[in-house]
């Protein structure tokens, strides 16, 4: 289950900005397993414990840590919630934390922790398994799997028949009365932070004002997402992936949405992605290095390509599910520098109001 941010942990974001200021087949497999049964002394690591602060698809990542237990004996205690209260958790922890691993749903998350400091840096090795553009710029984190931004419409509404151009238009008059917006969901923040970028802070707050008066809110995606199924609204910009968990839950024939991409190069083509990092402060250093080299390696990729997640798998030469578009198609990852701690977006969405 993908972890949403309510209005309660929006402010739980907030206070993560606040305290932010003050390759594959048989060799990655074994590649893998060496990296994770030894440690830099020769040690087995075999009988660790890390402990994995996860705010990543619950199911998926369970399956990972199973895996990873069974191929390498180190045991994987998870702490799963949203994403940006685990990373505030973390800071207000500091050195005391318990967590090895955070493992974040977006990059801004993970770029809070890493301008605090805390994480450590990625084993070299690990990084080269997946393309350069999907990890951190500064090598504290790996990237780990991609999703996309999308329009879900209400099959045979006019949202379906002719789905908007660029995702600018849904601010347009026209929309009025026929979207939904989740607003608080964690995957919306980047795309305001795409028109930030692209429209500048003036133009960006101009098109959340329209979605606000365009727009029935949704507290998740999940929630959106079966209501353009419903007809209740004639659609709405989710992550690709909710499509297709509302079809696996509805049956293909009761579902009655279809999935629109945005042209490549707007804003509302945004693709991101998820990752990891090993903080500084864990006691078990090694053992949670050879846990991101296992999340980079073509095991845990397979693991991903073929759970119920629907997401992309970075390492090349992984496939994801066959029905997925091919990602190059859609987008480019989005750069994590333009991204950042998500900070402006957030207050962007204080100040229209979308979120208290």
């Amino acid at each position: 289950m993908l972890r949403s941010l309510r209005p309660a942990v929006g402010l739980s974001l907030a206070a993560v900005c606040t305290l932010g200021l003050s390759a594959c087949g048989s060799s990655s497999d074994t590649k893998t397993d060496n990296a994770a049964s030894s440690a830099s002394d020769g040690a087995s690591l075999k009988g660790q414990t890390i402990t994995v602060y996860s705010g990543q698809h619950e199911q998926t990542v369970k399956a990972l840590a199973a895996d990873f237990e069974k191929r390498t004996g180190v045991k994987v205690k998870l702490r799963s919630g949203d994403e940006a209260e685990l990373a505030n958790q973390i800071l207000q922890e500091g050195a005391a934390s318990p967590a090895d691993v955070f493992y974040a749903e977006n990059p801004p998350a993970l770029t809070t922790l890493e301008e605090k400091g805390l994480l450590a840096s990625v084993r070299p090795e690990t990084l080269k398994a997946v393309p350069a553009a999907d990890s951190s710029p500064k090598g504290d984190w790996v990237g780990v799997s991609a999703r996309t931004a999308a329009f879900l419409a209400a099959e045979g509404k006019g949202a379906d028949t002719a789905p908007p151009a660029s995702v600018r238009d849904l601010a347009k008059p026209e929309w009025k009365g026929r979207l939904g917006i989740a607003p608080g969901e964690t995957d919306f923040a980047p795309v305001v932070t795409r028109m930030i970028k692209t429209d500048g802070a003036d133009g960006a707050k101009k098109w959340l004002e329209g979605l606000k008066a365009n727009a029935k809110t949704y507290e998740s995606n999940e929630d959106l997402s079966v209501a353009v199924n419903k007809g209740e609204v004639e659609g709405g910009v989710i992550d690709h992936y909710y499509f297709y968990r509302l079809r696996d839950e509805q049956t293909a024939a009761k579902t009655h949405a279809k999935l629109h991409y945005f042209a490549k190069g707007d804003p509302g083509a945004l693709v991101d992605v998820s990752g990891a990092a090993v903080l500084k402060s864990g006691k078990h250093q090694q053992a949670a290095q050879a846990f991101l080299a296992y999340l980079a390696g073509a095991p845990a990729q397979n693991v991903i390509a073929s759970s119920e997640s629907y997401e992309y798998p970075l390492v090349p030469g992984v496939k994801g599910k066959s029905e997925l578009p091919e990602l190059g198609k859609i987008g480019t990852v989005a750069d994590v520098a333009d991204l950042g701690d998500g900070k402006e977006a957030l207050k962007l969405l204080q100040d229209t109001g979308l979120l208290a």
